[in-house]
């Protein structure tokens, strides 16, 4: 179903609430994304709308679970489930992130595999990088095609990386052949945590308004920089969702969240990601508090009115 294409290519996150109306109405959409581990299994009313929206759209599927930094390893059993939902739908895209979830502990009966429910962050490290490399490629063999690696939005760093995380995607992509999925909101909330902590201790550290405000300042070049210094080539899609900032006892922080439309900040990274990518299939992300489908298309619509102001035109797969 791969398409030469001269425009950036828009979709939204097709979600359970929105499933019927979307079949019913078929909005003029590129292409819709679901969460791959949300259709795995032989049958069921799950796969049974997806394949009819197969019939409507392109499907980009995006997953949670693989834990492809994970040093214990692929689950078998995970892989081999996504291998036959990408035979069966026959998507555009399969993605997952550059995280871990999975590890294995040893206890008086063995190994016993343990499953986090959360995308774990990794050390930016020669090491992890090995890891990552190898479970892609393990992934890549199964699926007999390309994956994308989504960057991710982390809340702590690891004592010990050894390179940049712009680095760790360019050599990730080099040697396993993936794609990269950048995710602007993601590198923008990462920034934002990393200057809102630096106020801490400063003249404005309890006024959390004066720290966004500063904290926004320095983070837009830094967000600019990594996106500058990712390879072009390597870039498959660029994710956009929405955030929320959090202040309780333990303090402030900035989650990423899909709950909310995309901030002005994000946008206005969106089209530096145009400047440098070209014309990119995005995604519009809403997971928590999803809001009514004409919400959904409005945000759709704002991203094609920003490719079109600035993105080059090129030759892309939609």
């Amino acid at each position: 179903m791969a398409a030469a294409v001269t425009a950036t290519t828009v979709g939204i996150g097709w979600r359970h609430p929105h499933y019927g109306l979307v079949l019913e109405t078929r909005p003029a959409l590129d292409f819709l994304e679901v969460h791959s581990e949300n259709f795995f299994g032989a049958g069921g009313a799950a796969l049974a709308v997806l394949e009819q929206a197969r019939g409507h759209y392109p499907i980009s599927l995006h997953g949670v679970g693989l834990s492809l930094g994970s040093a214990a390893g692929l689950d078998p059993w995970h892989l081999e489930q996504l291998a036959q939902l990408v035979q069966r739908i026959d998507p555009v895209r399969v993605s997952d992130h550059a995280s871990f979830a999975r590890g294995c502990i040893r206890d008086s009966t063995g190994n016993t595999c343990v499953h986090a429910a959360d995308l774990l962050p990794l050390p930016f490290s020669r090491a992890a990088l090995d890891v990552m490399c190898a479970n892609v490629q393990r992934v890549q063999e199964r699926l007999k095609r390309p994956m994308l690696v989504e960057n991710l939005s982390a809340y702590l760093v690891w004592v010990g990386s050894d390179m940049s995380e712009p680095e760790f995607f360019n050599a990730l992509a080099k040697r396993s052949g993936c794609q990269l999925l950048v995710d602007v909101n993601n590198i923008y909330v990462n920034a934002l945590n990393s200057c809102m902590s630096s106020d801490i201790g400063s003249d404005i550290g309890s006024d959390i308004g004066a720290r966004i405000s500063n904290g926004h300042a320095q983070a837009l070049p830094a967000c600019r920089d990594w996106l500058d210094a990712i390879n072009p080539d390597a870039v498959g899609e660029l994710h956009l969702a929405g955030h929320v900032y959090v202040r309780d006892v333990l303090g402030d922080i900035v989650i990423d969240d899909h709950g909310s439309r995309v901030d002005a900040a994000v946008w206005q990274l969106y089209e530096h990601a145009l400047t440098c990518f070209g014309a990119v299939p995005t995604l519009v992300e809403w997971d928590t508090d999803i809001p009514p489908l004409d919400v959904l298309l409005d945000e759709a619509q704002r991203a094609r009115m920003h490719a079109h102001h600035s993105a080059p035109t090129a030759a892309v797969t939609a």
